[in-house]
């Protein structure tokens, strides 16, 4: 088994472009493990977010890397757009302990625009329930994302980094403050109901918002915002016209296109230029990015957050190296056991014969004492060439671990002989 990472991510990529990647990402999985001309890929799990796109595949033997590839490859390119041969442009290909350490660099917060930030702990663990649902994980794929999301754990309580709660929406709060009157008076339209809006109601009553309304197309609004203690506006509200006079609107529904146009928006403000910041934390554009050109519209985008995201401090450099440590102790584990079983088999031959041997004497010629010290004895021989092959298999030594697997296999069934009388 092989660990095939492919990912694109904001360091490399313009957000236009993950967002045209991950279309239909939880089918790209499906496709590549239900596809009878992919069976060498056994496993796979899509982690997509407002600034990343990853596949972490599972694949039968090292050889197959390249197909599996391009098969992804291929996959994406039918939902993107975009070609098999731009696609693969796109995405940095890891394996092994590379591919582990980059999950768990993920998942720890530290490739994410902000440094540290907390939803995408979250969001490595509904990648890996979207993947049980759709039925296309692997128990070592389930083994992989539990340990990133224990190592985002063991960074944080190592570091602080996470508990400070610095995230996307945070930062993207802090800049758009700037323009902005007292929270406490601050008058806002929350666009979406999903669990970034979640996480957007709680940032701004924590800041002390409190005129807050939420609105969402899908009709969604009104138990979510009960549910809140916030006010909704009916999913048939004229939403240019219901922001017209707020101070600021944070949209984060992750529709299918704008809903709140650049006209609409200037029809509604005709005759206005009273400030209004507009927050949208949405991939595909939940506001017509156009705004910005309207009187008195200033527009955070996640291209603002990248700009402004904190810088890295003393604590990553810790942290790196917990992921480092982390992902080189959890490839050893994956080596030895998929090494074990050879071993397990040649000790099973060993004291399976033993004691099949020993069954067949009669009970009359059995001396207890005698067939504990053959025990003893045949457990000793197999001690040795055992460690040596386990050790070999946890350092990735190939050459050492097939002499000691050639060891244990050259060790023939104990003889079993009835006592002398």
């Amino acid at each position: 088994m092989v660990l095939l990472s492919l990912a694109a991510s904001h360091h490399d990529l313009d957000l236009e472009v993950l967002e045209r990647l991950s279309s239909d990402v939880h089918a790209v999985a499906s496709e590549l493990v239900g596809s009878t001309a992919h069976r060498f890929v056994s496993g796979a799990v899509v982690l997509a977010t407002c600034n990343r796109f990853e596949l972490y595949l599972e694949v039968d033997d090292a050889a197959n890397t390249p197909t599996a590839r391009t098969a992804a490859a291929e996959a994406v390119a039918s939902r993107s757009g975009y070609t098999a041969a731009q696609v693969d442009t796109h995405l940095r290909v890891r394996t092994g302990t590379d591919a582990a350490a980059h999950l768990f660099s993920v998942a720890s917060g530290l490739d994410s625009m902000v440094v540290g930030e907390r939803e995408i702990q979250g969001q490595v663990r509904r990648a890996l329930t979207s993947a049980r649902r759709d039925g296309t994980t692997t128990s070592s794929l389930e083994s992989l994302f539990q340990a990133a999301s224990r190592v985002s754990r063991l960074v944080e309580s190592r570091t602080g980094l996470g508990a400070t709660g610095r995230s996307v929406v945070g930062v993207a709060l802090d800049i758009a403050e700037q323009h902005l009157p007292d929270w406490s008076d601050v008058r806002c339209v929350l666009i979406g109901t999903g669990s970034y809006a979640g996480a957007s109601l709680a940032a701004l009553k924590a800041r002390g918002a409190g005129d807050i309304r939420v609105f969402s197309a899908s009709g969604r609004a009104r138990a979510f915002a009960a549910a809140r203690g916030v006010r909704a506006l009916p999913s048939s509200a004229d939403l240019a016209a219901e922001v017209s006079d707020v101070d600021l609107v944070v949209a984060c529904s992750g529709a299918a296109g704008a809903v709140l146009g650049v006209d609409a928006l200037a029809a509604a403000r005709q005759g206005s230029d009273s400030p209004l910041t507009v927050v949208d934390l949405a991939l595909r554009h939940d506001v017509d990015p156009g705004v910005r050109s309207l009187p008195g519209v200033r527009l955070v985008s996640l291209h603002t957050v990248a700009e402004h995201a904190p810088a890295e401090h003393a604590a990553v450099q810790t942290a790196h190296d917990v992921v480092i440590a982390a992902a080189e102790a959890y490839e050893a584990d994956r080596r030895v056991r998929d090494w074990n079983p050879a071993v397990v088999a040649e000790r099973t031959r060993i004291l399976g014969g033993l004691e099949a041997g020993l069954s067949e004497l009669p009970d009359a010629l059995r001396d207890e004492r005698a067939e504990r010290a053959l025990r003893r004895r045949t457990r000793a021989l197999l001690h040795a060439p055992t460690v040596r092959a386990r050790e070999a298999a946890r350092a990735g030594d190939a050459m050492t671990y097939a002499a000691a697997l050639t060891e244990l296999a050259s060790i023939p069934v104990p003889a079993v002989a009835a006592p002398a009388r």
